[in-house]
């Protein structure tokens, strides 16, 4: 069991190293192995297009993980896919909803035939996961504005970001200090060495804004 948290532990930091690093600030150990879980889906999704050149190929893999989203949602886990075994358990005990996850795939889909990136299946509704999976139901409003700067960031869109950033600051008040670690990746806007980031990332837990 160690052994698959190492290896989704380390899927994660080479694959998305902010939401990585803001994981570290959850400080419940099986809480933050969740989370990880989920980053680590997210993870498979986003290396598909990095693995095969042609679309229709593409396609079929992302089919193959919407079809696996029966088995993770029913509680029949894929056996050998630790991706897919961990994702099945949180699902169950966190009593997630599916169409997020769907929507995620299909937008990845999406990307691959050229449609713009739609923000809130890559990143608001991600963070709203995120902020159930650390503080239970009921903040999904509450890190709205926070994913939509986060994702605005992340497809170069920096001013609007910034625009939003005030008001998603005035949403994540409402937010309990132990789901924060869900939003603080928002915080990283520029590239920077890790060193910089953590700093970032502790200054803007201690504050509880982005």
């Amino acid at each position: 069991m160690a052994e698959v948290a190492d290896s989704l532990e380390a899927q994660v930091r080479a694959a998305d190293p902010d939401r990585w690093l803001s994981s570290r600030f959850v400080a419940d150990p099986r809480a933050r192995a969740d989370l990880i879980a989920l980053y680590a889906f997210e993870a498979e999704l986003m290396a598909i297009p990095t693995r095969v050149t042609q679309p229709l190929l593409a396609e079929m893999r992302y089919a193959w993980w919407r079809d696996q989203m029966e088995g993770v949602f029913t509680g029949v886990a894929r056996k050998g896919h630790p991706v897919l075994e961990a994702l099945t358990d949180l699902v169950a005990r966190h009593g997630l909803a599916r169409e997020p996850f769907d929507a995620l795939i299909e937008a990845h889909i999406g990307r691959i035939h050229g449609e713009p990136h739609d923000l809130h299946a890559f990143y608001s509704d991600p963070m709203q996961v995120a902020a159930r999976i650390l503080a239970g139901p009921g903040h999904e409003g509450t890190v709205e504005d926070a994913g939509r700067v986060w994702g605005l960031s992340q497809v170069g869109r920096k001013a609007e970001a910034e625009t939003l950033r005030p008001n998603a600051n005035r949403q994540l008040k409402a937010l309990p200090a132990a789901a924060f670690p869900a939003v603080a990746h928002a915080a990283l806007t520029t590239d920077a060495p890790a060193a910089i980031k953590r700093l970032r990332l502790v200054w803007a837990t201690l504050r509880g804004r982005i």
